[in-house]
């Protein structure tokens, strides 16, 4: 045998060995990765928090078909507040889109991914806000995401409210800004982080317009007062007002009388302007140009898809006709709160469509949601990390598309189920 084929004979099992040996410890890596996860699971499902998800088999609005529910269910869980994600219009509008612009453009925007249809809805955001110019991205969790690392730097300072949405936490860690977190809706806290901050460039007070866990409205007139003070602009999410609150659907700015002293906003196109997806930013031009060059989300995010734009557009066309959509909000909601306080139910924040029945206990809220399912109300029951631990919650939404009677048959089941619970006597 020449040296080389002896080399060789002795080198191809050793090679096996090494190759066995690498899939070895592939495997147990994979299957110690896999016994952490499958404990993590477990931990969720013993503590009554596991997060299900419905299949709904019908579309979107007040009443829908569920997976494995018989007839059909009212609804009392979803963003839909106007009722437009169904609205024969909204729909015939996507359709109109997908057919001259079709699915997707397969790119981003800055690269071949802007048609005139996302041009024209960002015209008529902004002419709804009342503001200078509009940017859209995917989500507004990509708005959140993509604004304060762009607008802040490191001579800046964020001040922000403890209990503002995930997306502007998230948003706020990724830029370079001082940050200062003050007590939930609490001014005075406020003005001591704003006095802290008065040696930076730029203050910026971050807030949600409406939290959406709760339903309280963010005390925008005293947060405007103290940022005239200390030199400071103001931003709000507005995903949980935009559309509705106040006498145009405006928003809270308009609800509270701020709209010329609220400087920048973020919403969404995924809740009452037609449900489907997408966020957006809306401000003065020239922050509005610096996003278009540096937000990452938005420079490496595909455009969205003309179906979801054309939607988005007849519904914010709808709401800047009339305002008799939102105007129809109001009475539902007090309904709804008023008939559920009288039947002994704690009901948290005021006077918004987000009608938070509290019930502290995590299980009790998923068993009671099964429940309300059962007699033909779809509402779905939050516990931790959605909400703090010992708030555990049924979040009903009240949508403009209920009628009284949805209204009242929702009460009754609530009645119904928090009797058999021992929730209410």
């Amino acid at each position: 045998m020449s040296l080389g084929k002896a080399a060789r004979s002795l080198v191809s099992p050793l090679r096996g060995a090494l190759r066995c040996s690498g899939l070895s410890r592939s495997y147990t890596a994979a299957a110690a990765a896999r016994a952490v996860l499958e404990h993590e699971l477990e931990t969720i499902r013993a503590a009554g928090t596991w997060k299900a998800e419905r299949i709904i088999t019908s579309k979107q609005g007040p009443e829908i078909s569920v997976d494995g529910s018989r007839g059909s269910i009212l609804n009392f869980c979803a963003n839909n507040y106007l009722g437009l994600s169904s609205h024969p219009e909204v729909v015939q509008a996507g359709i109109d889109a997908l057919k001259t612009h079709g699915a997707g453009l397969s790119s981003v925007r800055f690269i071949c991914g802007t048609q005139d249809l996302h041009k024209k809805l960002e015209q008529k955001l902004a002419e709804f806000h009342e503001r200078e110019d509009c940017i859209l991205y995917a989500s507004c969790f990509d708005a959140n995401a993509g604004l304060f690392e762009v607008l802040l730097g490191p001579d800046d300072a964020v001040l922000s409210d403890e209990l503002n949405h995930a997306s502007i936490i998230d948003g706020i860690r990724l830029c370079r800004a001082k940050r200062l977190r003050y007590k939930h809706m609490d001014l005075g806290d406020l003005e001591t982080k704003l006095k802290e901050a008065q040696s930076s460039r730029m203050r910026l007070v971050v807030t949600d317009g409406v939290f959406s866990m709760d339903g309280d409205v963010a005390p925008l007139r005293g947060i405007c007062d103290l940022a005239e003070q200390y030199g400071a602009m103001v931003f709000i999410d507005e995903c949980h007002a935009t559309g509705f609150l106040g006498p145009r659907g405006r928003g809270t700015d308009e609800l509270l009388g701020v709209m010329d002293r609220v400087h920048i906003i973020n919403s969404t196109l995924g809740k009452a302007l037609g449900g489907a997806a997408g966020g957006y930013t809306v401000g003065p031009k020239p922050l509005i140009d610096l996003l278009r060059q540096r937000s990452r989300p938005y420079l490496f995010s595909n455009a969205l898809p003309p179906p979801v734009v054309g939607s988005a557009t007849r519904a914010v066309e709808l709401l800047l006709a009339s305002n008799e959509i939102a105007q129809s909000m109001t009475a539902k909601t007090m309904r709804f709160r008023n008939k559920m306080t009288q039947a002994g139910f704690t009901i948290a924040g005021s006077a918004h469509p987000i009608c938070p029945v509290m019930l502290g206990d995590a299980r009790l809220a998923s068993l009671m949601a099964d429940d309300m399912l059962k007699l033909g109300v779809y509402v779905i029951g939050f516990s931790y990390p959605v909400v703090p631990k010992g708030k555990a919650r049924i979040r009903v939404q009240i949508s403009a598309a209920h009628t009284d009677e949805d209204i009242d048959r929702c009460v009754d089941a609530f009645i119904q189920t928090g009797r058999k619970h021992g929730v209410i006597s």
